[in-house]
């Protein structure tokens, strides 16, 4: 197996031009960690900024549509939908985030869904941080991914 984005050791933006059309789904998940004090405040008052968890729903679909703005050799692609989902969990006080990205294309959405994930997670750290700024974004990752030559893909590791 060999880097896809290296061609005689420089890179390159791979050519998917005679890659099928297939429908693509791409599912990304991390957490964010508070303190009890934090996270209590947040169920229960939200945050002076504002609603949290829609800012950040709507950061995590902007974000997934400008993807090929951000990584240099991400292709443009068609979305064809993006969701963002939060599930709190009240014993280990961590917000659950967890994106899904649908295409039809010649080339995946994982990158798509993994960027919607950081910068939903990044959003509600932003409007935390005035009153925690001990908050711990971590254990971002691929979870699920279908469609392409390499058809599906699930991480159950950890």
């Amino acid at each position: 197996m060999k880097f896809s984005h290296l061609k005689n050791k420089k890179i390159n933006m791979v050519d998917i031009s005679s890659k099928k059309i297939t429908s693509r789904i791409a599912e990304a998940t991390n957490e964010i960690k508070f303190k009890k004090s934090t996270f209590k405040r947040i169920i229960e008052l939200g945050s002076e900024k504002g609603e949290i968890f829609n800012t950040a729903r709507c950061a995590g679909i902007l974000a997934a549509k400008k993807t090929s703005e951000l990584i240099p050799l991400c292709h443009n692609i068609d979305i064809n939908s993006v969701s963002v989902d939060f599930t709190t969990d009240k014993k280990r006080m961590v917000i659950l985030v967890h994106v899904k990205v649908k295409s039809n294309g010649k080339t995946g959405v994982e990158i798509e869904a993994l960027i919607a994930s950081a910068i939903a997670s990044l959003t509600i750290y932003d409007m935390c941080k005035a009153i925690d700024k001990t908050i711990i974004i971590n254990d971002l990752k691929l979870k699920y991914k279908s469609g392409g030559k390499s058809g599906e893909f699930k991480n159950d590791i950890l």
